[in-house]
C-alpha cells in the first residue's frame, strides 16, 4: 500500500490557501497534515472549505504545527512578508517547501537551494503553477529564437501587490537565454509620459495591466517582416491552478535541492 504524502499548508484560509486544502483533502494520495493561518484558529479545515469536516483544526503557529503534524510537505501561498521565513522553517525542520509566493531574489533562492541540499530535500519555488502558463512560457522562448522582437503584456487585478509578475519575470528569463540581448525600438524614442514603454529587461519591453475584475492573463507577442506572432496564456479562476500544485507535491519529495520554476516538473 502506497503511503500517502502528508502535506502542511499556510495561509490555508487564504484564496489559493482554500483551493490547496480542498485538493489535498480530495486525493487519495495526499493527506493534510497541518492548516495553518494567523486567523481562525481552532476551525476545522474541511468545513472551511465546504467540505465535510476533515478533524484538522486551523493553527497560528507554522513551527509547531509541522513539528505537530510530521508533515512531509509544506505549500505556502502566503506574501512575500512571509514565506521567505517561512520556508527556512520548513527547511530547518525537514520539510519540502512548495511555495507560490513570488518576490524571492536570487540570493534568496541561491541560499535556499544550499538550505535543501544541507538537509537532503527537495524544495520548489515557482511563480506560477499553471500547466497552460508553463507551456506558454515554453512555446515563448522557442519562438524568441526566430523572432527576436518582442513584448510581453501581462494582466492582472488592482490589488496585486508585484509588478511585473513573478510570471512574467520568469518568461522574460528564460526568453533570455534564447537570444542575444538586442535594443528594441528607434534608437532616438522619447517617452513623453515616463513608463509609456514598459519595464526594460534584455531588451525588450515588459507591461503590467492593474485592473479589477482582471483575474490573470499574459501574452508574448513578436514582430517580424510583414507579421506578427501572439502567444497567450489565460486564468480564469485559482482552481486551474491545482493540477500543478498537486504534481509539484508529489514530485518534489523525490528531489534535491530547492528548484525555481515549475517548469522544470513538466517534461
Amino acid at each position: 500500500m502506497t503511503t500517502k504524502i502528508r502535506v502542511a499548508v499556510a495561509g490555508a484560509a487564504g484564496r489559493m490557501g482554500k483551493e490547496v486544502v480542498k485538493m489535498v483533502l480530495e486525493d487519495s494520495e495526499l493527506e493534510l497534515a497541518a492548516a495553518v493561518n494567523r486567523s481562525g484558529e481552532g476551525t476545522d479545515a474541511g468545513t472551511l472549505v465546504g467540505l465535510p469536516a476533515c478533524g484538522i483544526k486551523v493553527q497560528s503557529d507554522l513551527e509547531l504545527a509541522l513539528i505537530e503534524s510530521k508533515a512531509q510537505v509544506l505549500v505556502d501561498f502566503t506574501t512575500p512578508q512571509f514565506a521567505y521565513k517561512n520556508t527556512e522553517l520548513a527547511i530547518r525542520l525537514g520539510v519540502s517547501p512548495v511555495v507560490g509566493t513570488t518576490g524571492f531574489t536570487p540570493e534568496q533562492i541561491e541560499d535556499l537551494d544550499k538550505q535543501c541540499k544541507s538537509k537532503g530535500i527537495g524544495g520548489l519555488i515557482a511563480p506560477n503553477f499553471s500547466i497552460g502558463a508553463i507551456l506558454m512560457m515554453k512555446f515563448a522562448a522557442q519562438a524568441a529564437k526566430h523572432f527576436p522582437n518582442l513584448e510581453i503584456i501581462e494582466y492582472h487585478g488592482d490589488q496585486k501587490l508585484d509588478a511585473p509578475s513573478g510570471t512574467a519575470v520568469k518568461t522574460a528569463e528564460l526568453i533570455a537565454q534564447n537570444r542575444e540581448e538586442i535594443r528594441q525600438g528607434n534608437p532616438n524614442e522619447e517617452e513623453t509620459i515616463e513608463g509609456s514603454r514598459g519595464g526594460y529587461y534584455n531588451g525588450f519591453r515588459i507591461h503590467s495591466v492593474r485592473l479589477p475584475g482582471v483575474f490573470a492573463q499574459q501574452e508574448v507577442i513578436f514582430g517580424g517582416f510583414g507579421q506578427t506572432l501572439k502567444i497567450r496564456h489565460d486564468s480564469y479562476e485559482r482552481a486551474g491552478y491545482m493540477p500543478g500544485v498537486n504534481l509539484a507535491v508529489k514530485k518534489v519529495v523525490g528531489y534535491q535541492g530547492m528548484i525555481y520554476g515549475f517548469e522544470h516538473f513538466i517534461d
